[in-house]
């Protein structure tokens, strides 16, 4: 399986980059990370050879508009065309609406969501030959407002539909276009938050599994959907959350009797 994965030096994609190595493909695993930090993708890359990857590095920002083109002509040059796409780059911007940047808006909305449309784009001519798969990672938020990260939950909700739009105009191609949701889950970005137990402790008991989820976890949510088992799935967005989406009543308190 030849696939191209944005974000993944670390966390997530690199995850999903272990897990695509480890599946028993018709040959090895071909894979293309992107990230912006060239150390952490030759580690992540002597990482991938290591569990049997044919493995590509892009050094990329994927604020920059040329970026998604070169990424996708990379991955053609060094795999002879793609199988799938996994859109996994994001930010988070923290801060109120009210006081919310034009700069910091385009930012996250340039990350978030349009660099999947360029990725996908540049890509579709090579995924319709090989009638491939596009996943793109959102998050818990695209479905629940989540102070104070209003435009990161703007941004993830966008994707959603940016995904699904796909998924109705790319499906008489044979692309499938669906994506993960990930809830809370240990990653180098979220790290210095789940340091703290009593924090970490307050956001295991907004989850139905009282847990936080590893990167593996969703990773293999994400093999699943790009892979053949899925091959009649497309435009979902599949909550990886361990249930956290389910628990507004009992974190509210409610669903006693008199409630009812």
């Amino acid at each position: 399986m030849r696939v191209i994965i944005t974000g993944g030096a670390s966390g997530i994609g690199l995850a999903t980059a272990r897990l695509l190595a480890a599946e028993p493909w018709n040959g090895r695993a071909q894979v293309l990370i992107t990230g912006r930090n060239a150390e952490a993708l030759e580690t992540a890359a002597a990482q991938l050879r290591d569990d049997g990857a044919e493995v590509v590095t892009e050094v990329a920002d994927l604020l920059d508009v040329e970026a998604p083109a070169r990424i996708v002509r990379k991955a053609n040059d060094a795999f002879g065309g793609l199988d799938g796409l996994v859109s996994n780059a994001g930010m988070i911007k923290v801060g109120p609406l009210a006081s919310l940047s034009v700069a910091d808006y385009d930012q996250v909305l340039a990350l978030n969501t349009r660099a999947t449309l360029l990725l996908a784009q540049a890509a579709r001519p090579l995924l319709k030959a090989s009638r491939g798969s596009i996943v793109a990672t959102s998050s818990l938020a695209s479905i629940m407002p989540t102070p104070p990260l209003g435009m990161y939950s703007a941004s993830k909700a966008a994707l959603v539909m940016l995904i699904q739009q796909m998924a109705v105009e790319w499906g008489g191609d044979g692309i499938r276009c669906n994506c993960v949701s990930p809830g809370s889950t240990l990653t180098p970005m979220t790290a210095k938050v789940y340091a703290d137990s009593a924090e970490r402790a307050k956001r295991e008991r907004a989850i139905a599994l009282h847990r936080i989820a590893q990167p593996e976890e969703t990773a293999q949510a994400i093999a699943f959907l790009l892979g053949p088992r899925a091959s009649f799935i497309s435009g979902v967005n599949l909550m990886v959350d361990g249930g956290a989406n389910l628990m507004f009543m009992t974190m509210t308190g409610a669903g006693s009797a008199h409630d009812v």
